[in-house]
């Protein structure tokens, strides 16, 4: 009774009727429905002119590799090497030079040139007071020579010595045609002692035959007179 009584109002315990409680009201408002805007794509335009006449430019590339063909070597087609005949060097002891003004001459005087001239240069011009040109024919045919003509060249000073050769002043000048003329100098001092020579050129001078051609004379023609 006690624990009742505890849990009870002032007036459920004297008899007094309950005190109604009123009931919760609940008011629903209404949330306003979501609006949806569409949104529309809009379209872009790319205007691409279209040039008249206009012809589309070709690219060609810079470089256009092409394929390396490799051919046999045709030794055939190679040209052909000509040996070079070399002069050999005379050795000429006492000179610094020996000079010909031509590489032939002619016998008489209806070809030219009808003599060469020798020129030599002798390596002490105070020493050297002559020099002897020695002259001969050697025959292309059998290798024949002549006799050797000795010449006195004229002294033109400074060491230098000349002389101009013509076919009549060498020995048996009427026993060969078209022959070598080989030539050899001597150098000697004012008491005839060498002081210098040179070895025998051989095969660096022609002598010629001059051959004339006859030149054609008109012929009178006589005139016949007709009545």
């Amino acid at each position: 009774m006690l624990l009742s009584a505890c849990s009870m109002t002032v007036g459920q315990f004297f008899g007094a009727p309950p005190t109604p409680i009123p009931s919760p009201t609940f008011t629903n408002t209404p949330t306003d429905k979501p609006t949806f805007t569409p949104t529309v794509p809009t379209s872009t335009f790319t205007l691409t002119p279209t040039l008249v006449g206009l012809k589309t430019k070709t690219i060609t590339p810079d470089f256009t590799p092409t394929q390396l063909l490799l051919t046999p070597l045709d030794v055939t087609m190679l040209p052909s090497t000509t040996p070079i005949l070399l002069v050999t060097q005379v050795p000429m002891e006492g000179f610094i030079s020996i000079n010909v003004s031509d590489e032939q001459f002619y016998k008489g005087k209806e070809c030219l040139p009808a003599s060469v001239k020798i020129t030599a240069q002798v390596t002490n011009p105070g020493i050297a007071a002559f020099v002897v040109l020695f002259v001969r024919f050697k025959s292309k045919q059998s290798g024949a020579t002549s006799e050797w003509t000795s010449i006195t060249m004229q002294n033109k000073g400074a060491g230098t010595f000349s002389h101009d050769l013509v076919p009549l002043e060498m020995k048996a000048d009427d026993l060969f045609e078209n022959a070598w003329v080989q030539y050899q100098l001597v150098a000697t001092d004012v008491k005839s002692n060498q002081v210098g020579r040179t070895d025998v050129f051989s095969e660096r001078l022609t002598l010629l035959e001059c051959v004339t051609t006859p030149t054609p004379t008109a012929s009178a023609t006589p005139t016949v007179l007709v009545p």
